[in-house]
């Protein structure tokens, strides 16, 4: 009888052995994905953001002509943490505001009409053939917003449903860094929509693939809302992940995007030591993009002006601008 059950045990002592071995065994299988921290934090900064778009006055409405073009302007930044160089993208002639014909001081090099759609069932162009940087064509960006909203949308008539293509009309596209949170190099298609307008989504693309897409809105009425809008939320156009701090891959191709009220003539981005450039003026957006050789500590420095050249608007005294990177 004990004999029986000393057998019994030993075996049931074997069974458990076992099974805390395999057990064992599956926990270094199994491990879950860390949590993309900056991708929630986004996420996050994006909600709070869109809450107090909501509960202050009508998104802003798009002015009805683009002006502006992508040029350096003389002089250096005006701060001095930042290291890094920026170096203008492209060039193109200024048009005046309240044009409704092309641009008067030059050809814009066949720059289709900023109003003008795409392709049947898609988004609208950019106000110059200038803001597709990188070799990036229009059909590559347009299928890729396409592919973006169809990817990362949520049901038609639901919370998360960002609409269609053709609601929609490119800004800007530009190449987009891997970072350690995103590996990878892609594209970024920024485009804005028309109905309602003020709102933007920035896309991200990998092998044509949409691997994420980020939604805002800018509100001209918000608490501290002046002249010159930055959703603080398109970020990702110009920085690399907090993780990264210090060692960005470079060169990085940056690119900034906000709202402008008609008043404003011209808008200047300073990134780094460079000097200025003049972003393009869109259709009640500035857009401007550039190249930066070393690491960056400080965030683009925006500047707005009105026809006289009296500057009317300066981020680094926006209380609601993140002058510093994390």
């Amino acid at each position: 009888m004990n004999g029986a059950g000393e057998q019994a045990n030993q075996g049931d002592s074997g069974f458990e052995e076992r099974m805390r071995e395999l057990l064992a065994e599956d926990a270094y299988t199994i491990q879950p994905s860390s949590a993309p921290y900056p991708a929630i934090r986004r996420r996050g900064l994006a909600e709070r953001r869109r809450r107090v778009a909501m509960t202050g006055a009508a998104l802003m409405t798009l002015a009805a002509v683009p002006v502006g073009a992508y040029a350096v302007a003389g002089g250096n930044v005006e701060r001095d943490a930042d290291t890094a160089a920026s170096k203008p993208s492209v060039s193109a002639p200024h048009s005046p505001a309240g044009s409704t014909a092309g641009s008067t001081g030059g050809s814009t090099g066949g720059s289709p009409s900023a109003t003008s759609a795409g392709t049947a069932g898609g988004p609208g162009r950019p106000a110059t053939d200038g803001q597709l940087l990188d070799g990036i064509t229009f059909a590559q960006a347009a299928d890729g917003l396409k592919e973006c909203l169809a990817a990362e949308g949520g049901p038609a008539g639901g919370a998360g449903d960002l609409g269609e293509a053709d609601d929609y009309r490119i800004i800007l596209a530009i190449k987009s860094t891997g970072d350690s949170n995103a590996p990878g190099d892609g594209i970024y298609v920024t485009a804005v929509r028309e109905r309602p307008a003020g709102r933007w989504v920035i896309c991200s693309l990998k092998d044509g693939v949409a691997s994420g897409i980020s939604v805002g809105a800018i509100d001209a009425g918000a608490p501290g809302a002046g002249p010159v809008t930055v959703d603080g939320n398109g970020e990702q156009l110009y920085q690399q992940s907090f993780m990264d701090k210090g060692r960005w891959k470079l060169p990085f191709r940056w690119g900034v995007i906000g709202a402008v009220e008609t008043s404003v003539a011209k808008v200047t981005v300073a990134y780094g030591d460079g000097g200025p450039v003049a972003a393009t003026l869109d259709h009640g957006w500035f857009v401007a993009a550039g190249l930066l050789n070393q690491q960056v500590t400080l965030a683009p420095h925006i500047k707005g002006y009105d026809d006289a050249g009296k500057l009317v608007y300066d981020s680094d005294e926006d209380e609601t601008y993140a002058r510093t990177l994390p």
